[in-house]
């Protein structure tokens, strides 16, 4: 179902716009936190009432929003706001400091810059392709103990999560903060290997030139960009590791 597709109804009354006004009210109160994981969205016999329209455009809005991964329709018991979704199929969406504290070192975040700014043209490349207008861009520090554990540069999408624009990100990382906050349907992980430039090596204070691993992680909610971030950590203290089963 394509968000712009006409929806055939009984009546031939329910337009596009209607649907489109139903997807973006309930999908809004998700993605702003109004609507908690758990919470149980109202009936369609209610929604139907509410927006004076026929129960099939509401049923189709719905449907749109649990295969998008947002909500969770239950038999005889409704739907239901789901839990912000925690790995991605190859890599899991962690919280950094349980990595460090994995190793049995003590963990510590450092902001070193925030700022709100507009949208530039190479942004699309790394958010989306349909890129918001208006960005939080974050460069954040994470220790293992009293050494540089990653580097962490991220980009957050002011449509699709304006609470951050009044979150300074000061006491809580930028990565638990969205986990805890917004649902995502969607996640990408790009892996790759560099040579460390000046600034990854000041960051991580390793040498220019060693290696090091680099994740560039993108998550949307339904078809909504979210964030972009991009984490190096120093190539020979920090690998991978994916355990499988088949299907």
């Amino acid at each position: 179902m394509n968000d712009s597709a006409q929806i055939e109804t009984t009546d031939g009354e329910e337009s596009t716009s209607l649907y489109q006004r139903i997807l973006n009210d309930i999908r809004g109160k998700i993605v702003s936190g109004a609507w908690a994981p758990g919470y149980r969205i109202p009936f369609e016999h209610e929604l139907t009432v509410q927006y004076d329209c026929s129960r099939m455009t509401v049923n189709k809005a719905l449907s749109q929003l649990a295969a998008a991964g947002l909500i969770e329709r239950r038999r005889r018991s409704g739907s239901f706001v789901r839990s912000p979704r925690s790995q991605a199929a190859v890599l899991e969406i962690t919280d950094i400091r349980i990595e460090v504290e994995a190793l049995g070192l003590p963990y510590r975040y450092a902001l070193e810059q925030r700022r709100e700014r507009r949208s530039q043209p190479n942004d699309a490349e790394r958010l989306s392709p349909v890129c918001p207008k208006k960005l939080v861009e974050l460069n954040c520090l994470h220790y293992a103990g009293t050494r540089p554990f990653c580097v962490e540069h991220r980009l957050i999408s002011l449509e699709t999560v304006p609470d951050a624009s009044v979150e300074t990100f000061q006491e809580i990382a930028p990565g638990p903060w969205l986990i805890g906050r917004v649902p995502w349907s969607t996640a990408e992980h790009r892996i790759s290997a560099e040579g460390a430039d000046s600034l990854m090596a000041a960051g991580l204070d390793i040498d220019e030139g060693a290696p090091c691993l680099v994740i560039e992680r993108r998550t949307w909610t339904a078809d909504l960009p979210v964030t972009y971030a991009r984490f190096i950590y120093a190539g020979v203290s920090h690998s991978l590791v994916a355990r499988f089963e088949p299907s």
